[in-house]
Formats: C-alpha cells, sequence, structure tokens
C-alpha cells in the first residue's frame, strides 16, 4: 500500500474532463466522455483508429475547442476550452503520432526548438540548443548525432526524436500518443524505464498505444474508448490482454500458431548477398505461398536486405534467383518486372500519396501497363480495378475520389496492399506493415497475408515483434548485426524462447 503521501499525491487530479463532446459537422467524435488524469500517474487512454482518441488529445492541448456543455479543469483551473499558448503554459505536451518534425532542420534544433527559441529573436543560442538537445539524448540512452538532418533520419530515429522535443519542454502533463510503435525491443524497454522515471518525479503522463503488453506493463489505469464513448476506466492490475482486447473492440482475438506445410516450388533463392555495413552474407530460399518472417532488432539490416530484393541498393556480393532464374535488379523498376512487390515500413512518405484519391493511388504502379495508344488509360480501366481491390480488401471509404490522408491506418495500409496487389507480384515484402494499427485492424491485416498466401504469392513479412511472426509465418528468420543468425518453425520453437533470443541484450 502507498503511504499517505503518495495516495495525496495519486488522488490529485492534474485534469479532469467531465461530459466532453466533439462534432464534426453531423459526425460525433466524442459523446460526453469523463476522462481524468492524476498527478504522478501513467494513464492510458486505450481504443481502436477513429474511437476517439487522437481528438480528445487534441481537445485538452487546445487545437480543437468542445462542444458546449462540458468541463475542462487543467491543475484546480476551469476552462471553456483549452488555447495551445494555455495549454503550453498549464504544462501539457503531446507528442502527436505524426510526429511534426522539421525534415530540414538538425537533430539538435528540433529537440530543443521551442524550448530554448522560446523568446529569442536573434542569433539563436546554437550551444544552448546544442546543450538541451544532448541532455535529452543521455538521458534517453540513445546516441543521435545531434547534426544529422532528420529528414534522412530512419522512422525509428525520427519518434526517437520527437519524444525528446517532448521531454526537452517543461510539461507537467505527457500525452504519448505511439511513441513507440518503430521501436525495437530494447528501445521500448529504455523508453519504458524513462517513463517510469519521469512519473517518480511527479510527471503525469497519458499513454497511447496499440500495443496491449506495454499498456498493461506501464499503467496504473486504462480509460478504454469505443467508438466516440467511453466504455470504463480500468486498474490494469489483474486486466488481461485479451480482456483489453474485447473492450476495445468488442471481438475476440486470439493469435495462434499458423506454421503450414507449403510444397517444395522455391519463388525465390537467396546466397552470400552482401551489402558491406549494412549486411553479410545472407542465404535463404522462399516458397510458393509461404510466409517468411524476418525478426530483429533495429540496425539488424532487415530493411536494407529488403530495399536490394527490390533493386533500391545493389548487393556488393552475392545472388538472387527469381523462380530458377539469376536476376541483377539495376533499379526498382526491374524488380516489379521480376516479380517483386515492397510495401515500405513508412507508408505515410514512401507508400502512398497521401492528398490524392484512394483509386489514383491503388493504380499508380500499374500505369504503364494501363496505357493505350498516345499515353490514353481507359476510364474504365481506371475505375474497375480500384474498385476491385477496395471491394476485396475491405477498404472502407466513402468513394475512390477521396484522399488517402483522410483514411484510418489500418485503410491507409490496405490501400498500399492494393497497389502492390495489382502489380500480381510473385514475391510481396511487408516491412512492419502493422505498425500504428489498432487492434481490429491488424487482425484483418494478419488475414490479408494469409489469404495473399493462399493465392500462390510468396510472402516476406518484416517485424519487430516475435508474436506477430509466430502468429502468421510458416518460416521465422533472426537477424542481428547484419546476419542472419537462424531460421525456425513456429511450433518447433516457443515463441517464449525465440523472443527471449531477439531481444536478449
Amino acid at each position: 500500500m502507498s503511504d499517505p503521501v503518495e495516495q495525496d499525491a495519486l488522488d490529485r487530479r492534474v485534469l479532469d474532463l467531465a461530459n466532453v463532446s466533439k462534432s464534426f459537422g453531423g459526425v460525433r467524435a466524442l459523446k460526453g466522455v469523463d476522462f481524468t488524469v492524476r498527478a504522478g500517474e501513467i494513464h492510458c487512454l486505450a481504443g481502436e483508429n477513429g474511437s476517439g482518441k487522437s481528438t480528445l488529445i487534441k481537445l485538452v492541448s487546445g487545437v480543437h475547442a468542445p462542444d458546449p456543455g462540458g468541463r475542462i479543469l487543467m491543475n484546480g483551473t476551469a476552462y471553456e476550452r483549452l488555447t495551445p499558448p494555455q495549454a503550453r503554459r498549464e504544462g501539457i505536451q503531446v507528442i502527436f503520432q505524426d510526429l511534426a518534425l522539421f525534415p530540414n532542420l538538425s537533430v539538435a534544433e528540433n529537440i530543443a526548438f521551442d524550448h530554448v527559441l522560446d523568446g529569442y529573436a536573434s542569433p539563436v543560442p546554437l550551444r544552448r540548443m546544442r546543450r538541451t538537445a544532448r541532455a535529452i539524448l543521455d538521458r534517453l540512452g540513445f546516441g543521435i548525432d545531434l547534426d544529422a538532418e532528420v529528414g534522412r533520419l530512419s522512422i525509428a530515429q525520427r519518434q526517437i526524436v520527437a519524444i525528446c522535443r517532448g521531454l526537452a519542454a517543461d510539461a507537467r502533463l505527457l500525452f504519448m500518443d505511439e511513441p513507440t510503435a518503430s521501436l525495437t525491443g530494447r528501445e521500448v524497454d529504455a523508453l519504458l524505464g524513462l517513463v517510469e522515471r519521469l512519473r517518480r518525479d511527479g510527471l503525469s503522463i497519458v499513454f497511447v498505444s496499440h500495443r496491449l503488453d506495454e499498456v498493461l506493463g506501464i499503467a496504473d489505469r486504462v480509460t478504454v474508448l469505443r467508438d466516440g464513448a467511453c466504455v470504463g476506466v480500468y486498474p490494469t492490475q489483474g486486466m488481461s490482454g485479451r480482456r483489453l482486447a474485447e473492450l476495445m473492440t468488442g471481438l475476440t482475438i486470439e493469435p495462434g500458431i499458423v506454421a503450414r506445410a507449403v510444397p517444395d516450388d522455391p519463388v525465390l533463392r537467396v546466397a552470400g548477398l552482401t551489402r558491406r555495413g549494412e549486411y553479410e552474407d545472407i542465404a535463404f530460399m522462399l516458397r510458393k505461398g509461404e510466409v517468411f518472417g524476418i525478426v530483429g532488432p533495429l540496425g539488424a539490416g532487415r530493411t536494407e536486405l529488403a530495399l536490394t530484393l527490390f533493386g533500391m541498393n545493389r548487393p556488393h556480393a552475392g545472388t538472387i534467383e527469381i523462380a530458377g532464374r539469376l536476376v541483377r535488379f539495376s533499379d526498382n523498376r526491374a524488380a516489379i518486372a521480376a516479380g517483386i512487390a515492397y510495401l515500405p515500413e513508412d507508408r505515410l512518405t514512401q507508400g502512398l500519396n497521401l492528398p490524392q484519391p484512394v483509386g489514383d493511388n491503388i493504380v499508380l504502379s500499374i500505369l504503364d501497363r494501363l496505357k493505350r495508344a498516345f499515353g490514353f488509360i481507359p476510364p474504365k480501366a481506371r475505375r474497375g480495378i480500384p474498385a476491385a481491390w477496395v471491394e476485396r480488401l475491405k477498404i472502407k471509404v466513402p468513394s475512390l475520389d477521396h484522399p488517402v490522408q483522410t483514411l484510418s491506418g489500418g485503410n491507409q495500409q490496405r490501400v498500399v496492399l492494393a497497389k502492390w496487389l495489382a502489380t500480381a507480384p510473385r514475391v510481396l515484402i511487408l516491412d512492419s506493415p502493422t505498425v500504428g494499427v489498432d487492434i481490429g485492424n491488424k487482425k484483418g491485416i494478419y488475414e490479408l497475408i494469409r489469404e495473399i498466401a493462399r493465392d500462390g504469392v510468396a510472402v516476406i513479412l518484416i517485424t519487430d515483434e516475435a508474436s506477430e511472426a509466430f502468429s502468421t509465418c510458416d518460416r521465422v528468420a533472426r537477424m542481428d548485426g547484419g546476419r542472419m543468425i537462424e531460421q525456425v518453425v513456429p511450433g518447433e520453437i516457443s515463441e517464449e524462447e525465440f523472443a527471449g533470443r531477439v531481444y536478449a541484450r
């Protein structure tokens, strides 16, 4: 039991929302939600995409004004609505899922931008900016170059920079929206350790994550939203991942080992593949209709290997065979022509043209195939092909003319899948396809992967999560330090034993 001082701190409310609603046109994004955060508490906000989590965060941070009739109480002060400056003065800081970084500025400038430059005109205090950024990075234990341009960093490194920027401010209430989505097991552990230290220092933290093990391992309480309404507030002690998933979705999700014995019909064979400084002596074989998982920490060489298979980076040594024929890709067009498709880790900047319609995104990879005389593309093909894929992949969108950026993360991922499946690939490489995707949509993506494999497409699934690989793949390889260490069959080795090897440090 906590001592009286600790208990008094826990009972003190930093944030208190009562009967808060928000409508956009005729759509009610929040419906009379109550939400409280106590001093020194880690509180999880759980729910699927579209449940109202982001809308609630934007109300608290001053981005949106609530509908009349609700109440916002922050540090004992009542507000009809919070403006962004008021929210910052109250110590509210948000690390949004889309990161909102300046890609053309350095790591140090991004981290310390608000904290150091507030109130300064010129000259820019570069030395102070670097000190601030380095102190935060050292607290997190990440050795990112302060002078590196953020736009050139990996998605995982950009996530780390965004986290550091939030911590650089004098926050009393910190919202972390999917902060671990792109981090490896070791980096997640380091971040969660930091979150615990910040809580002990009195900081209140609202943690949003689709990874239920993180929710239950870090939070004191969890508020569950579904369709804009509050399902309830629950202590995490005694809560199971299965029960939390049921509260969030209304579904029972029970991942199990699905490894199958597929016919010995090789589609892809790699031998001695090496790209100096990235990966070395990679060898594996992929069969028709097989799902082959590659798991490993950041820096293992997984994505670099995928980029070579897709013709983006040439290897320095080794061979690639497609259906028994030796191939050498000069670029990704050659890889696509050979039947390779690649869904990148960062779907927002690399996989989609966000302002463009769903239909145009789906046919983007096959425009050359659709062209007729004088570059004319028949309207029937331009509309019919996307419509067929929208129906098959169950993409939830009002029309093919709807911009992709308006869709949920899960539906955006399905649009990227449709774009590449339209090329009729022999091999489909999926790099972290469920990052930032909620539980219900994850289940749908897993089912899609298995359906694609049943149709004869060979699938390479790159993932940080051993559980995801074991519940989806027929074989799983472990990479570390640029080498493929081992290949296993789920069921012949336990998930726990394999995960222990992946995350051991």
